[in-house]
């Protein structure tokens, strides 16, 4: 009886004193009633645990179906009260009506205690022992039932933790990642709002510099104008003249209207309008080509929810390097936690792939193509039977990830990975002369994924390695 109260007490709950009904889960792991729990926050006005005072933002709880399974089949039915429960306990006490005793024998075969007086001669043949030992042994068993349903809260409990983490690590990432994004247009927009200033300016000068040709034409013009009108005054004024005074001004009048008459017509100048061909003419092509000397582009990006812990990820997701702390991350399914390594974010199934990593001097990287299934949890050594195509450097020395060395003339600041996926290679070269390193041969039968892994950099002069962009 004391095993089946200690029982009871875990199955009750801490608001009602009674056996759960219905019972919820808070973060913090304690149990209630759901009605109780409610209950309890309507009349405290509060929305703290009744045990442990943590408060709580919102109705942050859900039902907890294992134990209520539990705690239903504890009670006999899902609405059972505690006098069914008790009234079913002594009718169970009761082996047999007509004796009275106490049975001393448990019949193994038939799960049940054996009455001295009706029906020993019916269990001749059966596995019967003493009731005190059947009880040990079947305590024993629900001991270990008890531990299982325990170990099995623990897990649910640890998969609920980590959603906690989850969570908050998903509201600093929404609050990272904003940011970043906000700074990537900040910068575009700059370069635009420069650009548009930059093109303004260009057609105000062509307009100035044309306005002071016009007006120095316009002025030439202008002084002709006058000169004609002179002339037109003083040959007008000659025709007034009497007769002799005509004849002694008519040549040098004629001659000077001739000269003048002679001078070439006006012509007005060509070009004087703005060309807006020239400023408008695929203007936005021409903006987003001045654009991609500001920007790059990575044929990987880095999946920063792939990445041990142990990792430090540039904010633009193309380099990394090993940390001297141990971040804080949620271990959800997709990281990595024994190895320091990463994932790309894009995966392959066909076709040809090639990018450049930067690795330097750096004494310690290893980089090339993993299957997305490969276990992230546990200890995996970088090989291809563990679904890792890689080239391993470290200690000065080149391996192919499956125990072979490669002889290199001179160490490498750079390589290019290549997959050929429909032809099963993994190949790996030097691009300042695309000198071939090494070739792994396989089928791939499921989605590969870029795989870079980094040690310390200890006295290196590079303290990283980054995905080299490549031109748009």
């Amino acid at each position: 009886m004391a095993e089946k109260t200690l029982f009871k007490d875990y199955l009750s709950c801490h608001v009602c004193s009674e056996i759960f009904k219905d019972p919820v889960s808070l973060s913090c792991n304690h149990n209630f009633c759901s009605s109780c729990l409610k209950e309890f926050w309507e009349q405290t006005k509060s929305r703290n645990c009744p045990i442990c005072k943590r408060r709580f933002s919102k109705e942050d709880f859900g039902v907890n179906f294992s134990l209520k399974e539990l705690a239903d089949s504890f009670a006999g039915t899902q609405t059972g009260g505690s006098y069914e429960t008790e009234k079913e306990e002594k009718r169970l006490e009761e082996v047999c009506r007509k004796h009275p005793e106490k049975p001393q024998l448990f019949c193994r075969d038939e799960q049940r205690a054996v009455c001295p007086g009706c029906d020993v001669s019916l269990h001749q043949n059966h596995k019967v022992v003493p009731v005190e030992e059947a009880v040990s042994e079947l305590k024993e068993k629900l001991k270990s039932d008890l531990k299982s349903l325990q170990d099995k809260r623990d897990e649910y409990k640890q998969v609920e933790e980590t959603y906690e983490d989850v969570v908050q690590h998903s509201k600093k990432q929404l609050l990272s990642t904003e940011k970043q994004i906000r700074a990537e247009f900040n910068k575009l927009q700059q370069f635009l709002k420069e650009e548009e200033e930059s093109r303004l300016a260009a057609l105000r000068e062509e307009e100035e510099q044309k306005g002071r040709r016009i007006s120095r034409e316009r002025k030439r013009i202008q002084e002709q104008i006058s000169s004609l009108s002179d002339s037109i005054s003083a040959v007008k004024e000659d025709l007034q003249k009497d007769n002799m005074l005509f004849l002694s001004r008519y040549k040098p009048t004629q001659d000077r209207a001739r000269d003048q008459c002679s001078v070439s017509d006006p012509q007005l100048l060509s070009g004087a309008l703005i060309d807006e061909a020239k400023h408008l003419g695929n203007l936005a092509f021409r903006v987003w080509e001045k654009m991609r000397d500001k920007v790059h582009f990575s044929p990987v990006i880095l999946d920063p929810n792939t990445a041990d812990p142990r990792l430090h990820l540039s904010a633009d997701l193309t380099s990394l390097s090993y940390g001297a702390t141990k971040q804080q991350l949620p271990d959800n399914p997709e990281r990595n936690i024994n190895y320091t390594s990463v994932f790309g974010s894009e995966s392959f199934t066909s076709g040809k792939h090639s990018w450049e990593v930067e690795v330097g001097d750096h004494p310690n990287w290893l980089l090339g193509l993993v299957k997305d299934s490969v276990d992230r949890k546990d200890e995996r050594y970088p090989s291809p039977n563990n679904g890792i195509w890689c080239l391993w450097h470290g200690d000065g020395k080149y391996t192919n990830g499956a125990d072979k060395n490669i002889k290199m003339r001179t160490s490498v600041q750079r390589i290019r990975v290549q997959l050929d996926y429909d032809g099963g290679e993994v190949s790996f070269y030097n691009p300042e002369d695309m000198t071939h390193i090494y070739t792994h041969r396989d089928t791939f039968t499921e989605k590969l994924l870029p795989y870079f892994s980094v040690g310390k950099s200890r006295d290196s002069k590079t303290s990283e390695i980054r995905i080299c962009p490549t031109e748009i």
